[in-house]
């Protein structure tokens, strides 16, 4: 792994969260992903399943953790499975863990060669009275490919028709979205890393430029700072292009007088950042430009302050439109002959604001978290509204990754992230 050994404290006490959680003799499981392959022996770059890390801190392909706290036998309480490296593995791929460093990373004593799974698994299952399963229960997963996970619980049911199966998503919505100290950490470098990105690009930018080269001056800022890469797939969206919610082409030339929307985040020890910006192509705003502008990141300033304890997230997003239909009108692009005969089911400010305004961040950039409880302290979410307007062939987005407080205003982990127009305007004509 590129980034630093994580302290294993925080997986620890992960696990002692979920374990607290679950019901009286009872077990879990949790599966690594698959790597998946593309075509002849060509397969995707590994990416661990977030739930294991998350209790674990394992970082590598064929494992699994088994939590039983009411096992008879204390060894049982907390298991690794890991794919046992050899000789043939360590040459041609590099030494998987061993059980030393297993412990080292994920503070769990018992660590066991995956080979052993099944007759192991049998043994606890046939005193466990039930089994918690993890299913992919995130609002927007895409469930169409067959997971290391799914073929697990199939087989689970089939073989163990008798036991209570309990679900492992509410109790890992719900942990995961209240980050520990050192989460918070992690995810300050994610930022730290992508704020080094877009001061690079600040220099760089000029008419001509193209987009695809924009997304290569950040890989390398990122690679550079012990990042893996992307947390999501980069949007740099010049023009009219900004105007599409999920552009991610990024092959058209930046034209002279257009505004690159940039919605890009480093990851760091799987954590996520999510940045957006927009900025001038030739390094200046025109006064229509920055007019949106101001007011996106009007809405924006308002909108944050209402992140704290005890906010709906549903009676936010409605405040956050009323704003935006006032910043709409403003800007002449709503009048009250709109507001009245709107729609309440699609209010007007959505012909030019569709989408939502946070959502939950963390080792996942579409976190996962829980949407019908109030905001506590230390979740972490996006504040990111945004103007598109395609006659006018410009797309204005600012996004801002925002920490929950027990009380006051969120902290930023983005506050040192050139924002203001002026402040932009002044990095990009800098000699």
């Amino acid at each position: 792994m590129k980034y630093f050994q994580i302290d294993n404290k925080l997986f620890i006490e992960n696990r002692r969260k979920f374990t607290a959680k679950m019901a009286k003799n009872t077990l879990a499981v949790f599966n690594s992903n698959d790597i998946y392959p593309v075509s002849a022996d060509g397969t995707l770059p590994f990416t661990q399943h977030r739930d294991i890390f998350y209790l674990s801190g394992v970082d590598q392909e064929e494992s699994i953790l088994v939590l039983f706290p009411d096992a008879s036998n204390e060894a049982h309480h907390e298991v690794l499975f890991l794919k046992e490296t050899n000789d043939h593995i360590a040459v041609w791929e590099g030494a998987k863990l061993n059980k030393e460093q297993a412990f080292e990373t994920s503070g769990i004593k018992t660590v066991y060669w995956l080979q052993q799974f099944p007759t192991i698994f049998k043994q606890l299952m046939a005193e466990a009275d039930g089994i918690y399963l993890n299913t992919n229960e995130h609002l927007r997963a895409d469930t169409t490919v067959q997971t290391r996970e799914d073929r697990f619980i199939i087989q689970v049911k089939q073989d163990y028709p008798a036991h209570q199966v309990h679900k492992s998503a509410p109790i890992m919505h719900q942990i995961r979205s209240v980050k520990e100290q050192i989460e918070l950490d992690l995810m300050q470098t994610a930022c730290d890393i992508t704020e080094k990105g877009f001061r690079r690009i600040l220099e760089f930018v000029k008419p001509g430029v193209w987009e695809y080269e924009i997304e290569a001056e950040f890989s390398h800022e990122f690679l550079r700072n012990r990042s893996k890469g992307w947390a999501y797939t980069p949007i740099v969206a010049s023009g009219k292009n900004a105007c599409v919610l999920h552009y991610i082409e990024n092959n058209m030339q930046c034209q002279d007088g257009d505004v690159i929307l940039l919605d890009v985040g480093a990851e760091y020890a799987n954590y996520s950042s999510d940045m957006s910006r927009s900025i001038p192509v030739n390094g200046r705003f025109t006064p229509r430009q920055k007019e949106v502008y101001n007011a996106v990141l009007r809405v924006k300033s308002q909108a944050e302050k209402m992140l704290v304890p005890g906010t709906m997230l549903a009676e936010y997003q409605k405040e956050v439109g009323r704003l935006m239909e006032s910043e709409l009108i403003g800007l002449k692009l709503l009048d009250q002959t709109d507001i009245k005969n709107q729609d309440p089911n699609w209010p007007a400010y959505k012909k030019y604001f569709m989408h939502g305004t946070s959502h939950y961040l963390g080792l996942d950039t579409h976190d996962v978290g829980l949407w019908n409880v109030p905001i506590q302290a230390n979740m972490v979410f996006t504040c990111e509204p945004g103007i598109y307007i395609p006659e006018e062939g410009l797309g204005i987005r600012i996004e801002d990754n925002l920490v929950v407080q027990a009380s006051g205003e969120p902290f930023n982990l983005m506050r040192n992230i050139p924002i203001e127009a002026d402040e932009i305007e002044t990095l990009m004509n800098q000699k």
